[in-house]
């Protein structure tokens, strides 16, 4: 069995980033540490941290609570206002925010204020595009797919600035630009979907497109592991969702003669290569 693993798969700059920061400062020894929801996407990742002490907030209120300690804003990155409250109750800040997501804040921040409308092309429940809103103001929108744009007010006489969350896919986020562009509005298009994502998004496509079966490795909650999978989908419907090696199940490839692997940006290594080794065990 040929079994092609992409090059792409795995930890991006970001979430390895964010994930040394905490480790380091764990190491420090001075607690209590608290993450501002989990540091990523990543249900083994988040259980080995809390191992070791590090306690998940589950949203902002949980900031009220703490007297002490520090606290990790993680790799999507939160809101201008929530830095505001952790700052005003005294506790020690560790920003861990992707730096591509970090750009974005700033756009978002200084084009609203230059009076642009801002429109986010994302999916609105995910917490990076939440805190990219809370770098606007009321007027800024979150925009997914053709039926949010069809529910949009008409925005003739307005200066817009788009932006993407950066894990978004790239063809769609083209789409949705064009609809923009032919109403003929004002707009500033910026693409800040991260190049990671775009590389990943079409080493994986390329790949399903070659194989008779394709592995996505990710956590059920990670955003771009969700959509590597769609795009996988398309491409070979034999495509296969899984967390880790324990979700894997050998007979669903056992017929194959090839088989691709590929995996979200919130996937540690070892479990790749765990899937790896287990699909080339197969006889």
């Amino acid at each position: 069995m040929e079994v092609l693993v992409a090059k792409t798969a795995g930890f991006c700059f970001g979430v390895e980033r964010a994930v040394r920061k905490v480790y380091e400062q764990i190491e420090t020894g001075h607690g209590p540490i608290c993450t501002l929801g989990p540091i990523i996407h990543n249900e083994e990742v988040v259980k080995d941290l809390e191992e070791k002490g590090v306690r998940v907030l589950s949203d902002e209120e949980g900031l009220e609570a703490l007297d002490r300690g520090t606290v990790i804003i993680r790799s999507h990155g939160v809101g201008k206002a929530v830095y505001d409250r952790i700052k005003a109750r005294g506790l020690s800040l560790v920003d861990a925010t992707c730096p591509f997501v970090k750009k974005i804040h700033r756009i978002v921040e200084e084009q609203n204020s230059k009076g642009r409308r801002i429109i986010i092309i994302g999916d609105r429940d995910h917490p990076e595009v939440k805190g990219i809103e809370g770098w606007g103001d009321k007027r800024t929108l979150v925009v997914k797919d053709e039926k949010d744009m069809a529910g949009l007010p008409d925005f003739t006489g307005e200066k817009l600035c788009i932006v993407a969350q950066t894990t978004f896919n790239y063809n769609k986020f083209q789409d949705l630009v064009e609809k923009f562009s032919e109403k003929g509005y004002d707009i500033l298009v910026l693409n800040t979907i991260c190049n990671a994502t775009q590389e990943r998004q079409i080493e994986a496509g390329r790949i399903a497109s070659q194989v008779d079966a394709m592995i996505v490795v990710g956590g059920k909650s990670s955003s771009n592991t969700r959509k590597l999978y769609e795009i996988c989908r398309k491409e070979c419907k034999n495509t296969y969702y899984i967390q880790t090696v324990g979700d894997f199940d050998p007979e669903s490839v056992s017929s194959v003669r090839s088989v691709g692997i590929t995996a979200g940006a919130s996937t540690p290594k070892n479990i790749i290569e765990e899937v790896h080794t287990n699909v080339r065990g197969i006889k």
